[in-house]
């Protein structure tokens, strides 16, 4: 019998919601090559919060939630009730917390994440304003109860560059990092090459589910920032916050500069560099001419990538193209796996 992974999902978002379908057409993969089951317990949207013991089923609450459903229609909604209010008593083992980014106040997910890893309930992470406004401290809390924390979802979605720069540079020195975070960015950029007024490739990247709630985070600058701080904690060994880091996006990029490029044999891309600068690392993220030959420029549409320069290891470069939101659920869903297939979890 597979082992019950009782489980709370904050944000039922596009995110959140492929998990459920991960859970529709994944179910007996996940029982039978690693002898877990995910009962959804716990869920909560901007509306409010409604528990069920015995499980809500995966399918009935996704189409809830796209055919316009709100938490606070459910029979089990619990009134005035936040989510942290929620894990401060809910009995289970795993919260996604996977809502809306937040970088003034980091709510509902940090407060979320702070209860259940408080309690001992392992945390898994797409929301990556609590790890930029709190990194130190959360992985602080998890250590002190035992709780697991993941965010491999944080950065890239599905690539896996939290998991690599973690796992796989053992005894490296990075000398410099540079990637594409963004797949809105990038897409809207190569759209505008072909002729697409900006306002409506954005609004296509919305239409997708790609772009941010606010859509800002992305055109700005601030969710490839945000990467780019959790990178710095995570693998490079500083203590980043996002007044570290140099940030321009591209809502001030013209057709015409796009066009020059082009005719140069250039493209241009918003790019996160992490450049080694003595013990410590210059982080900067900003619109950048690239020649059609480097490897990044080769990043198209809805594409993501990371270049790694490292002393041991050689230069390592790593892409994905991710066109909805099932990739990043994926990534989810690999580490909640990991999380409680390790020893003693």
């Amino acid at each position: 019998m597979p082992r019950i992974i009782t489980t709370a999902l904050i944000g039922l978002g596009n995110v959140n919601r492929s998990f459920l379908t991960l859970l529709e057409t994944k179910a007996d993969l996940l029982a039978s090559q690693y002898s877990l089951a995910f009962r959804i317990v716990g869920v909560a949207d901007s509306s409010g919060v409604a528990t069920n013991q015995a499980g809500f089923d995966p399918v009935q609450l996704r189409q809830f939630k796209e055919n316009g459903g709100r938490v606070q229609q459910l029979a089990e909604f619990l009134p005035n009730c936040t989510p942290a209010d929620l894990l401060a008593d809910l009995t289970c083992d795993l919260v996604l917390e996977a809502s809306p980014v937040d970088l003034r106040t980091g709510e509902p997910g940090l407060g979320a994440t702070r209860a259940a890893l408080r309690r001992g309930i392992s945390v898994v992470l797409a929301n990556k304003g609590p790890l930029v406004l709190a990194f130190g401290e959360l992985h602080q809390l998890a250590a002190a109860s035992g709780a697991g924390l993941a965010f491999s979802a944080t950065v890239c979605g599905a690539l896996p560059v939290i998991n690599i720069g973690r796992r796989d540079l053992i005894a490296a020195k990075i000398s410099r990092l540079q990637g594409i975070f963004n797949s809105t960015s990038n897409f809207i950029l190569e759209e505008m090459v072909q002729g697409r007024p900006y306002a409506e490739a954005l609004a296509e990247a919305q239409r997708r589910g790609i772009a941010e709630t606010d859509p800002t985070l992305d055109v700005e600058g601030w969710d490839t920032a945000n990467k780019l701080v959790i990178i710095a904690n995570s693998f490079l060994g500083i203590d980043a916050t996002l007044a570290d880091v140099t940030v321009q996006g591209i809502t001030a990029i013209t057709p015409a500069e796009l066009y020059t490029a082009v005719a140069e044999n250039q493209t241009i891309k918003l790019v996160a560099t992490a450049q080694a600068n003595g013990n410590s690392y210059q982080l900067t993220v900003a619109p950048t001419r690239l020649p059609n030959t480097d490897f990044l420029a080769g990043c198209q549409g809805w594409e993501m990538g990371v270049e790694i320069e490292t002393d041991i290891y050689g230069t390592m470069r790593y892409k994905i193209d991710e066109r909805s939101a099932l990739p990043t659920a994926a990534a989810m869903l690999r580490d909640a796996v990991n999380l409680f297939t390790r020893v003693g979890v």
